[in-house]
């Protein structure tokens, strides 16, 4: 751990400064009349300009606009760690490992897939722990064997080695990527304990939430997909709307798991809307929008209320991600071809 105390006036004034200069709502609803080109030249007159015009010799469309936003994201939350000191560095250092989770997916789905290195490259998101060294090495393997080894000594190597077996049984990527998330959100939460008040308290909270949220959303859609899958996999500890057992009993209850977290009184009335438009939804994209959207609020919520904690920095990181996200999503959308309402379905839009 860090020593030395933590400075949250100082990064939270920085983070607020960066938050609004963030794209608005009605930005997107632009984008999405554009097409690659025409996003690539909106992104040059906004804060992406530096990564546009680096990038822009040698690459162009959607690849562009990837890189761009990839290496800006990366900028901004090494800026946040640059900051930070004391116990407020290890906290936000040890949220970002979730890029070290988005980037060994990336790679063992590229490897899965037989892509080259350079287009698995594209996608990676250099804000996490795992050095460039490291993930320019992992980019040129060739068997998912092989990245547990390089990955040796970190939080996920012996969750992708236990994992491994299932995946040669099953053939699917499913129990590597779940065996990387639950590495991910039960390491976040080891060793903070349940404290009951000041700023580590708000920061448990956040993560108590956001473990609850992918927990709803990986149990409704076991429950969507009727397929026979042990809930039990998809499961993570620490949050606080689910035990084990109750998800194994309501997975296979489509309208009994949607009531459950509707009467849950934490999350019952901040999730209402999107509740009421899951009970009619034929695909649950609306409802996981709608998840990633209350998640966000709740941490505008905590910051607001606990200005002096590390809830305004979470807040700007999934600001930032849902930036970068909607803007690819546009990109991706546009390039191959969809509608204007078809890419708006994929947006997360407060």
């Amino acid at each position: 751990m860090s020593s030395g105390a933590s400075n949250p006036e100082y990064v939270n004034a920085r983070v607020r400064s960066r938050q609004a200069a963030m794209l608005a709502d009605e930005d997107y609803r632009k984008l999405i009349r554009m097409g690659p080109s025409e996003i690539a030249r909106f992104m040059e007159e906004t804060e992406y300009e530096r990564e546009i015009n680096e990038l822009g010799t040698r690459f162009s469309g959607v690849n562009l606009i990837e890189y761009a936003l990839n290496r800006n994201l990366a900028k901004h939350f090494n800026d946040l760690l640059e900051w930070a000191e004391g116990r407020l560095y290890d906290l936000i250092a040890r949220y970002l490992r979730k890029f070290d989770v988005w980037n060994l997916k990336t790679i063992i789905r590229g490897i899965y897939t037989d892509s080259d290195a350079d287009a698995i490259r594209t996608d990676l998101i250099r804000a996490g722990e795992l050095d460039d060294r490291t993930l320019d090495r992992l980019v040129e393997l060739d068997s998912i064997e092989d990245v547990i080894e390089v990955v040796g000594g970190t939080i996920f190597a012996d969750p992708l080695a236990d994992a491994y077996e299932e995946y040669e049984a099953v053939g699917t990527l499913v129990p590597l990527e779940n065996a990387l998330d639950r590495a991910f959100y039960e390491n976040l939460l080891e060793d903070l304990g349940r404290p009951q008040e000041g700023p580590e308290a708000t920061y448990v909270e956040f993560l108590q939430t956001e473990i609850d949220f992918r927990n709803a959303r990986n149990a409704l859609r076991l429950a969507r997909s009727g397929a026979d899958l042990d809930p039990a996999a998809y499961y993570i500890e620490g949050g606080v709307l689910f035990d084990e057992s109750e998800l194994n009993r309501l997975v296979g209850h489509y309208d009994e798991l949607v009531d459950h977290i509707a009467e849950n009184k934490r999350y019952g009335d901040r999730l209402s809307g999107a509740l009421e438009r899951l009970r009619d939804a034929d695909s649950l994209i609306q409802f996981e929008h709608a998840l990633d959207a209350a998640l966000l609020e709740y941490a505008d919520t905590l910051s607001s209320i606990y200005p002096t904690t590390i809830t305004p920095v979470l807040s700007y990181i999934l600001a930032k991600e849902r930036e970068v996200e909607n803007i690819r999503a546009i990109a991706r959308g546009r390039e191959v071809g969809l509608d204007e309402s078809e890419i708006e379905e994929e947006l997360v839009i407060l």
